[in-house]
Formats: C-alpha cells, sequence, structure tokens
C-alpha cells in the first residue's frame, strides 16, 4: 500500500468512530414524570429505539426510590445483589449507559420493583 493511502483510510476510521460516538442518545426514563409509580414503563420504552452507548437517565425523589442495573434473574425476581448497591443510587439520578442485547433495571426499594419500578431495555 502506498503510504498516500493510508490517510484517507485512517480519516474514514475517525469518522465512523466519531459519527458512532455523536450518536449516542440520553434517554430521561418516564420522560417528565421520571422514575416513580405513575408510568408503565413497557409502554414507555416501547416507542423507543436505543442502542448500545445510549444513556439512561433515571430522575427520581431522592432517599424514596433508587436505580439500580440488575441481571436477568433479578429482574424477575425483583430482588437486588447487596444493599450496597441498591444505595449507590440513592441521590435522586442515576445513569446507566446501555451495553448490546438486553439491559434490565429496578427500584431496589422492598415493594416498589413488584409494584411496576422495573425496566427491559433492549439496545440493538
Amino acid at each position: 500500500m502506498a503510504r498516500g493511502s493510508a490517510v484517507p483510510v485512517a480519516l474514514g476510521f475517525t469518522l465512523l468512530v466519531c459519527s458512532a460516538l455523536v450518536s449516542a442518545e440520553t434517554h430521561v426514563v418516564g420522560d417528565s414524570k421520571g422514575w416513580g409509580f405513575s408510568v408503565s414503563y413497557d409502554s414507555w420504552s416501547g416507542g423507543k429505539t436505543f442502542a448500545a452507548g445510549d444513556t439512561l437517565v433515571f430522575n427520581y425523589q431522592a432517599g424514596v426510590h433508587n436505580a439500580v442495573a440488575v441481571s436477568a434473574s433479578e429482574y424477575r425476581s425483583c430482588k437486588v445483589r447487596s444493599a450496597a448497591d441498591a444505595a449507590a443510587t440513592t441521590s435522586g439520578t442515576a445513569r446507566f449507559n446501555l451495553k448490546k442485547g438486553a439491559n434490565y433495571f429496578i427500584c431496589g426499594v422492598p415493594g416498589h420493583c413488584a409494584a411496576g419500578m422495573k425496566l427491559r431495555v433492549v439496545a440493538n
């Protein structure tokens, strides 16, 4: 390969990486209602498209709710791994970057997940 041809290839690769970074979106869970009991999260996520690298922002009443990224089995059982995981996100806002595939989130306060504060998002 001639030396001059490496520059266009490198430039093209850089533009591809930058366009992927720029296209990442931020989604506020529950929109203006936030993370609480007043939203059907299945309905909220149903009309949206998510991609790996997108950010979910959970806004909620500090000290009343939390947001915890969990495994599929924790999502199904509404049980958080440890109290430390739940306590880490009690500030009123939590941000999570989506990974490719299924991503699971619950409110770790006892009874809240079972009452509907759980979200499953599939990122392409």
